[in-house]
Protein backbone atom coordinates (compact mmCIF):
# COMPACT_ATOMS: atom_id res chain seq x y z
CA UNK A 1 0.00 0.00 0.00
CA UNK A 2 1.47 3.35 -1.10
CA UNK A 3 2.15 5.93 1.57
CA UNK A 4 -0.34 8.78 1.73
CA UNK A 5 0.17 12.22 3.20
CA UNK A 6 -1.99 13.04 6.20
CA UNK A 7 -4.20 16.11 5.63
CA UNK A 8 -2.51 17.29 2.41
CA UNK A 9 -4.07 20.76 2.23
CA UNK A 10 -3.18 21.59 5.84
CA UNK A 11 0.35 20.33 5.17
CA UNK A 12 0.57 22.54 2.07
CA UNK A 13 -0.44 25.56 4.18
CA UNK A 14 2.39 24.84 6.63
CA UNK A 15 4.99 24.27 3.88
CA UNK A 16 4.04 27.53 2.15
CA UNK A 17 4.38 29.50 5.38
CA UNK A 18 7.48 27.83 6.82
CA UNK A 19 9.68 26.67 3.93
CA UNK A 20 11.22 27.96 0.71
CA UNK A 21 9.98 25.03 -1.37
CA UNK A 22 8.62 25.79 -4.81
CA UNK A 23 4.92 25.59 -5.62
CA UNK A 24 5.58 22.60 -7.88
CA UNK A 25 7.38 20.70 -5.12
CA UNK A 26 4.58 21.30 -2.62
CA UNK A 27 1.96 20.43 -5.22
CA UNK A 28 3.75 17.17 -6.09
CA UNK A 29 4.01 16.17 -2.41
CA UNK A 30 0.48 17.14 -1.43
CA UNK A 31 -1.19 15.92 -4.64
CA UNK A 32 -2.49 19.41 -5.45
CA UNK A 33 -2.38 21.61 -8.54
CA UNK A 34 0.42 24.22 -8.56
CA UNK A 35 -2.18 26.96 -9.09
CA UNK A 36 -3.98 25.82 -5.92
CA UNK A 37 -0.72 26.06 -3.99
CA UNK A 38 -0.21 29.56 -5.44
CA UNK A 39 -3.73 30.49 -4.28
CA UNK A 40 -2.84 29.29 -0.78
CA UNK A 41 0.30 31.48 -0.83
CA UNK A 42 -1.73 34.50 -2.02
CA UNK A 43 -4.33 33.98 0.70
CA UNK A 44 -7.10 33.21 -1.78
CA UNK A 45 -7.57 29.61 -0.68
CA UNK A 46 -7.56 27.57 2.54
CA UNK A 47 -7.94 30.67 4.69
CA UNK A 48 -9.62 28.82 7.54
CA UNK A 49 -7.25 25.84 7.50
CA UNK A 50 -4.59 25.59 10.20
CA UNK A 51 -1.22 24.39 8.93
CA UNK A 52 -0.06 20.89 9.87
CA UNK A 53 3.64 20.35 10.54
CA UNK A 54 4.70 17.21 8.61
CA UNK A 55 7.93 17.04 10.63
CA UNK A 56 6.02 16.77 13.91
CA UNK A 57 3.83 14.02 12.49
CA UNK A 58 6.91 12.13 11.27
CA UNK A 59 5.87 12.24 7.61
CA UNK A 60 8.71 14.46 6.40
CA UNK A 61 12.24 15.01 7.70
CA UNK A 62 14.09 18.28 8.02
CA UNK A 63 16.87 16.96 5.82
CA UNK A 64 14.37 16.14 3.06
CA UNK A 65 12.98 19.67 3.21
CA UNK A 66 16.51 21.11 3.12
CA UNK A 67 17.34 19.04 0.02
CA UNK A 68 14.19 20.30 -1.66
CA UNK A 69 15.00 23.94 -0.84
CA UNK A 70 18.53 23.52 -2.23
CA UNK A 71 17.35 21.84 -5.44
CA UNK A 72 14.06 23.04 -7.03
CA UNK A 73 13.95 19.87 -9.16
CA UNK A 74 14.14 17.55 -6.17
CA UNK A 75 10.96 15.55 -5.53
CA UNK A 76 10.15 15.26 -1.88
CA UNK A 77 9.73 11.78 -0.46
CA UNK A 78 7.77 10.84 2.63
CA UNK A 79 9.59 9.28 5.55
CA UNK A 80 9.21 5.58 6.20
CA UNK A 81 6.57 5.03 8.88
CA UNK A 82 7.83 3.63 12.18
CA UNK A 83 4.76 1.45 12.60
CA UNK A 84 3.34 -0.73 9.85
CA UNK A 85 -0.42 -1.13 9.87
CA UNK A 86 -1.50 -4.33 8.12
CA UNK A 87 -3.81 -3.88 5.18
CA UNK A 88 -7.39 -4.76 5.95
CA UNK A 89 -8.63 -7.73 4.00
CA UNK A 90 -11.48 -7.10 1.64
CA UNK A 91 -14.62 -8.96 2.47
CA UNK A 92 -15.47 -11.38 -0.28
CA UNK A 93 -18.25 -13.93 -0.52
CA UNK A 94 -18.80 -15.74 2.75
CA UNK A 95 -17.05 -19.10 2.76
CA UNK A 96 -19.25 -21.99 3.83
CA UNK A 97 -17.64 -25.27 4.91
CA UNK A 98 -18.45 -28.25 2.73
CA UNK A 99 -20.13 -30.02 5.64
CA UNK A 100 -22.65 -27.18 6.03
CA UNK A 101 -23.39 -26.40 2.40
CA UNK A 102 -26.27 -28.85 2.33
CA UNK A 103 -27.98 -26.78 5.06
CA UNK A 104 -27.95 -23.55 3.05
CA UNK A 105 -31.31 -24.15 1.29
CA UNK A 106 -32.98 -24.72 4.66
CA UNK A 107 -31.45 -21.50 5.99
CA UNK A 108 -32.55 -19.55 2.90
CA UNK A 109 -36.10 -20.83 3.32
CA UNK A 110 -36.07 -19.71 6.97
CA UNK A 111 -34.85 -16.23 6.03
CA UNK A 112 -37.38 -15.87 3.23
CA UNK A 113 -40.26 -16.80 5.54
CA UNK A 114 -39.22 -15.01 8.72
CA UNK A 115 -37.56 -11.93 7.22
CA UNK A 116 -39.25 -11.14 3.90
CA UNK A 117 -37.82 -7.62 4.06
CA UNK A 118 -34.31 -8.94 3.39
CA UNK A 119 -33.02 -8.46 -0.14
CA UNK A 120 -31.39 -11.24 -2.12
CA UNK A 121 -27.99 -9.59 -1.76
CA UNK A 122 -28.34 -9.56 2.03
CA UNK A 123 -29.33 -13.23 2.17
CA UNK A 124 -26.42 -14.01 -0.11
CA UNK A 125 -24.02 -12.27 2.27
CA UNK A 126 -25.42 -14.09 5.28
CA UNK A 127 -25.30 -17.69 4.04
CA UNK A 128 -22.94 -17.45 1.05
CA UNK A 129 -25.30 -18.42 -1.75
CA UNK A 130 -26.31 -17.15 -5.18
CA UNK A 131 -29.31 -15.05 -6.17
CA UNK A 132 -30.54 -17.75 -8.54
CA UNK A 133 -30.73 -20.25 -5.68
CA UNK A 134 -32.64 -17.74 -3.53
CA UNK A 135 -35.07 -17.09 -6.38
CA UNK A 136 -35.65 -20.82 -6.89
CA UNK A 137 -36.44 -21.29 -3.19
CA UNK A 138 -38.77 -18.27 -3.20
CA UNK A 139 -40.70 -19.63 -6.18
CA UNK A 140 -40.58 -23.25 -4.95
CA UNK A 141 -38.78 -24.36 -8.10
CA UNK A 142 -35.70 -25.68 -6.29
CA UNK A 143 -34.94 -29.31 -7.13
CA UNK A 144 -35.27 -30.27 -3.45
CA UNK A 145 -38.15 -28.00 -2.47
CA UNK A 146 -40.32 -30.85 -1.21
CA UNK A 147 -37.73 -31.86 1.39
CA UNK A 148 -36.66 -28.41 2.61
CA UNK A 149 -37.27 -27.45 6.23
CA UNK A 150 -36.88 -23.86 7.49
CA UNK A 151 -33.91 -23.70 9.85
CA UNK A 152 -32.30 -20.74 11.59
CA UNK A 153 -28.94 -19.96 9.91
CA UNK A 154 -27.51 -18.90 13.28
CA UNK A 155 -28.34 -22.31 14.75
CA UNK A 156 -26.81 -23.98 11.70
CA UNK A 157 -23.62 -21.96 12.15
CA UNK A 158 -23.86 -20.29 8.74
CA UNK A 159 -23.82 -16.77 10.18
CA UNK A 160 -23.67 -15.02 13.54
CA UNK A 161 -26.61 -13.44 15.35
CA UNK A 162 -24.87 -10.07 15.12
CA UNK A 163 -24.62 -10.30 11.32
CA UNK A 164 -28.27 -11.33 11.05
CA UNK A 165 -29.47 -8.51 13.30
CA UNK A 166 -27.37 -6.02 11.33
CA UNK A 167 -28.86 -7.06 7.99
CA UNK A 168 -32.40 -7.00 9.40
CA UNK A 169 -31.79 -3.51 10.80
CA UNK A 170 -30.50 -2.29 7.44
CA UNK A 171 -33.54 -3.71 5.65
CA UNK A 172 -35.89 -2.10 8.18
CA UNK A 173 -34.40 1.35 7.56
CA UNK A 174 -35.28 1.23 3.86
CA UNK A 175 -38.73 -0.21 4.47
CA UNK A 176 -41.67 2.23 4.09
CA UNK A 177 -43.79 2.93 7.14
CA UNK A 178 -46.89 0.69 7.42
CA UNK A 179 -50.22 2.15 6.38
CA UNK A 180 -53.14 2.47 8.79
CA UNK A 181 -54.75 -0.65 7.35
CA UNK A 182 -51.52 -2.68 7.73
CA UNK A 183 -51.04 -1.48 11.28
CA UNK A 184 -54.59 -2.57 12.16
CA UNK A 185 -55.76 0.87 13.24
CA UNK A 186 -59.07 0.86 15.12
CA UNK A 187 -59.50 4.57 15.70
CA UNK A 188 -62.36 6.17 13.80
CA UNK A 189 -62.02 9.32 11.79
CA UNK A 190 -62.35 12.65 13.61
CA UNK A 191 -65.40 13.67 11.57
CA UNK A 192 -67.15 10.52 12.74
CA UNK A 193 -66.39 10.98 16.40
CA UNK A 194 -67.52 14.63 16.31
CA UNK A 195 -71.05 13.50 15.50
CA UNK A 196 -71.32 11.42 18.65
CA UNK A 197 -73.33 12.97 21.49
CA UNK A 198 -72.44 12.84 25.11
CA UNK A 199 -75.84 12.03 26.67
CA UNK A 200 -75.02 10.57 30.05
CA UNK A 201 -77.79 9.94 32.55
CA UNK A 202 -76.81 11.82 35.61
CA UNK A 203 -78.74 11.38 38.81
CA UNK A 204 -79.86 14.59 40.36
CA UNK A 205 -78.15 15.29 43.57
CA UNK A 206 -80.63 15.22 46.42
CA UNK A 207 -80.45 17.68 49.20
CA UNK A 208 -79.14 16.17 52.41
CA UNK A 209 -81.57 16.36 55.33
CA UNK A 210 -79.43 16.69 58.48
CA UNK A 211 -82.29 15.82 60.88
CA UNK A 212 -83.06 12.58 59.02
CA UNK A 213 -79.40 11.55 59.09
CA UNK A 214 -79.05 12.09 62.85
CA UNK A 215 -82.35 10.33 63.53
CA UNK A 216 -81.14 7.30 61.63
CA UNK A 217 -77.86 7.26 63.56
CA UNK A 218 -79.75 7.43 66.89
CA UNK A 219 -81.95 4.52 65.92
CA UNK A 220 -78.94 2.41 64.95
CA UNK A 221 -77.27 3.25 68.25
CA UNK A 222 -80.34 2.32 70.31
CA UNK A 223 -80.75 -0.97 68.46
CA UNK A 224 -77.16 -1.89 69.21
CA UNK A 225 -77.65 -1.06 72.94
CA UNK A 226 -80.76 -3.27 73.14
CA UNK A 227 -78.80 -6.18 71.65
CA UNK A 228 -76.10 -5.80 74.32
CA UNK A 229 -78.73 -5.78 77.11
CA UNK A 230 -80.28 -8.95 75.79
CA UNK A 231 -76.93 -10.71 75.97
CA UNK A 232 -76.68 -10.06 79.69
Amino acid sequence: MAQQLLMPKATAVWLVDNTALSFDQIAQLCKLHPLEVKAIADGESAQGIKGLDPIATGQLSRDEIARGEANPNHKLKLSEPKVRVPDSKRKGPRYTPVSKRQDRPNAILWLVRNHPELKDAQISRLVGTTKSTIEQIRERTHWNSANLTPMDPVTLGLCSQIDLDLEVERAAKGRPLPTAAEAGATLEAAQETEKLGYDFDREEEKEIDADAVFAKLKSLKSDRKDEEDDEY
